[in-house]
């Protein structure tokens, strides 16, 4: 793209915002400063994108912005029960639904658990997205569903008209179209799929509370474990992974890879129109910041890079050990608010118990956050 935008306009306060009517927040995968970057479009040739953009910025959750004080945004799981018992936890129990353009969940349920593909695409990546998220949890960690306790996996398919995000609200994954001169659309990439549903893995264990270091951390969280079930469905090791969150949602328009780069934060993107990727990778460059909840989209770029250190200082496939060592980490090592140096600590204490103190695998994870500025 080649029209340089004014610069992004301050989100609203929450003062200014409507009043929210959902129970449950919404965790989404576009962060508001791109949208507020794209709302700020005035090259008419990008109005889709732009008013798309808008759109999103005026929902519901998407601008909130955490003031002292606050409640912790999170609440408590609202997962739909099973109606019977669990007759294969290695298997998922999937329902997707269609919105029609509308936004109204959870729409018409277009395919179901063992139905063949339909001839929409949407609905079949999102079924197999589904399906890959499950596979990595329950193969890598015996964890069946994101309740643990084999839950549905249901997700929303062209839901509103050139929706530009895609967002688990407590329940499901739902995902736009996208605007097409921006955003290409959502279910095209398992790392944003995985991504979303560990935010129900989230929900149900640590429930890290969705602002400030602990928010970034629940960012974090789904990036990692969106990234392995990429890696884990495509059988890539540390070396072959892309470690890119996001790739194929943009069009070919936008000079850019992904969202985000556990690899690399601040290089996913650096494009005329939506300006530079703004991750840091080191607590030296940490953003102070009342918007986004506290900066969760951006700031999870450093521990996202600890990950990276560490995972491709131990080798070979990504979710076997370092995975295990952050999903213990996550399930059973820390609380709701926990900030960056806590879960450096937490993690070091789950690999010391899995593999020993003196363990290539421990020096990893210990180097790692050393690195990245968390520890010293």
């Amino acid at each position: 793209m080649r029209t340089r935008p004014q610069p992004a306009p301050t989100v609203p306060p929450a003062s200014a915002r409507p009043a929210a009517h959902h129970s449950q927040h919404r965790c989404f995968i576009v962060p508001p400063y791109l949208l507020a970057q794209l709302a700020s479009l005035e090259d008419p040739r990008l109005h889709r994108a732009r008013e798309a953009a808008r759109h999103v910025l005026e929902s519901e959750h998407v601008s909130h912005s955490v003031r002292p004080g606050e409640p912790p945004t999170m609440r408590p799981p609202v997962v739909r029960p099973r109606t019977g018992p669990v007759a294969n936890p290695s298997q998922p129990d999937r329902a997707i639904s269609d919105a029609g353009g509308t936004e109204t969940l959870p729409g018409r349920i277009v395919r179901r658990e063992g139905e063949p593909a339909v001839d929409d695409a949407s609905v079949n990546e999102a079924y197999d997205g589904l399906g890959h998220t499950h596979a990595l949890f329950w193969d890598a960690f015996e964890r069946a569903s994101v309740d643990g306790a084999g839950s549905p996996l249901e997700a929303t398919v062209h839901y509103g008209d050139a929706y530009d995000n895609a967002f688990w609200d407590g329940s499901r994954m739902v995902f736009g179209d996208g605007d097409g001169q921006v955003f290409a659309g959502f279910t095209t990439s398992l790392s944003v799929i995985g991504h979303e549903l560990t935010h129900g893995v989230t929900q149900y264990t640590a429930n890290l509370v969705y602002s400030g270091q602990s928010g970034a951390l629940n960012e974090s969280v789904s990036d990692v474990f969106g990234a392995l079930v990429e890696q884990h469905s495509r059988g890539h090791d540390v070396t072959e992974a892309s470690w890119l969150i996001g790739e194929g949602i943009f069009t070919d328009e936008v000079e850019g890879t992904a969202l985000r780069s556990l690899k690399a934060p601040g290089t996913a993107y650096d494009d005329d129109v939506l300006g530079k990727d703004p991750q840091p990778a080191h607590m030296d460059d940490f953003v102070e910041t009342d918007d986004d909840n506290g900066g969760v989209h951006i700031n999870s770029g450093i521990p996202n890079r600890a990950f990276y250190l560490a995972a491709t200082s131990i080798g070979g496939n990504a979710w076997e050990r370092a995975g295990r060592i952050w999903y213990e980490t996550l399930t059973g090592e820390i609380k709701a608010t926990t900030d960056f140096g806590g879960f450096a600590d937490a993690t070091i204490a789950v690999a010391v118990r899995l593999y020993g103190s003196e363990s290539p695998e421990t020096a990893a994870v210990r180097t790692a956050w050393g690195e990245v500025g968390v520890l010293s």
